[in-house]
């Protein structure tokens, strides 16, 4: 594969003057505002080793399958952008109705990465009683699929509750975009559904830097009847070995470059058009998104910055806090009653924006 041409890296150099630098070579931006109800130090005083049990237990389980790690960010991806963060979408269907689970976009999440979150809550529960919601060991898992595949380590605000329903099947088309998607879809979708901006939208994106298609489908269009012109011609013609029909039923990665590793070389993917999805390789045709693309595939330091302070904004979308919800026994299932004793943690300082330390299918 062809990797930058010099006339694209002059093009990055002048883009990152133009901009001004830091030390990082980035103007460092601040932490998303910390949603009332939530914080950096939820469970010091009932919970102290939450999050070294998860990080533990992650280690173990990514070193014998790297792909979990992949699984485990798109099932937080996927709870937060339906109905906020809440782990309405670990919920089994009922009499009430499908699951979140069961909608089109969902089919292809990861069951193992299901029966993770259960089984990270089952030892929480040993150590630490039912306090920890299962929303908020979501939430963990993904911040440590992020670190533990190599990218950057950060501090999330818990105290999420977790829901008592689950969103509709319409509910849940509407806030999970297909991967045929294209820049303008996504911005708006996100701008009114979410308010992510395309910033946001780009950083977020980087997820894909990890993790497989399962599924020809979800991107076919772009290999038949003729090759999208905006994707590589080798890359093209690898993807139809793979997938001699649009329905073949095969598995590819979604970054040629790294795709077990967390780092900046899927936007290195998008500038020498070997994105997978439509969603992600129109980051790149699109005006208002290139210059972003541009940027983080020069400087990883800056894409890192970028994606931790849009996970913290994404990962409070519409959270459950104080009596709201209910602390789950079983992931999977609402508690036969609830109730709102089982959190007793102390929030400080709900309104002060605190600092991030940093040691088919969907669009996302």
């Amino acid at each position: 594969m062809n990797s930058l041409s010099f006339l694209q890296m002059m093009m990055l150099i002048m883009f990152i003057t133009a901009f001004g630098t830091t030390k990082s070579g980035v103007d460092a931006q601040t932490s998303p505002p910390i949603a009332r109800g939530l914080s950096l130090t939820f469970y010091n005083s009932n919970c102290p080793n939450l999050e070294t049990i998860i990080r533990n237990r992650l280690r173990t389980v990514f070193n014998n399958d790297i792909a979990q790690a992949a699984g485990l960010l798109r099932l937080h991806f996927h709870d937060c952008f339906v109905q906020g963060c809440d782990g309405s979408v670990l919920l089994d269907g009922s009499a009430s109705g499908p699951s979140e689970k069961d909608a089109p976009p969902n089919l292809s999440l990861k069951a193992e990465a299901f029966r993770i979150i259960n089984d990270l809550r089952a030892r929480v529960q040993r150590a630490c009683g039912r306090i920890v919601s299962c929303s908020d060991i979501t939430a963990l898992a993904a911040r440590d699929a992020v670190f533990l595949s190599g990218g950057p380590d950060y501090r999330i605000p818990l105290g999420r509750r977790d829901g008592l329903t689950f969103a509709t099947r319409e509910a849940t088309l509407r806030n999970l975009p297909p991967p045929t998607s294209n820049a303008s879809f996504l911005i708006s979708t996100l701008a009114n559904n979410l308010n992510l901006t395309a910033t946001d939208l780009v950083a977020l994106s980087g997820g894909h830097t990890i993790g497989i298609s399962t599924s020809c489908a979800n991107f076919g269009g772009r290999l038949y009847p003729t090759r999208d012109p905006t994707m590589d011609q080798t890359f093209f013609r690898n993807l139809r070995l793979t997938c001699p029909a649009n329905s073949t039923i095969n598995t590819t990665v979604l970054d040629i470059r790294s795709p077990n590793v967390f780092d900046n070389k899927y936007y290195v993917d998008l500038m020498n058009r070997q994105g997978l999805f439509t969603s992600d390789q129109d980051l790149y045709t699109d005006s208002r998104t290139r210059p972003i693309v541009t940027s983080y595939a020069i400087n990883q330091t800056l894409f890192f910055e970028r994606f931790v302070f849009s996970m913290i904004k994404m990962g409070q979308l519409n959270v459950l806090t104080g009596s709201q919800g209910e602390i789950r026994a079983n992931c999977s299932v609402r508690n036969p009653t609830s109730s709102s004793s089982y959190l007793s943690s102390v929030v400080v300082d709900d309104n002060e924006q605190q600092e991030v330390v940093e040691g088919e299918s969907a669009a996302f």
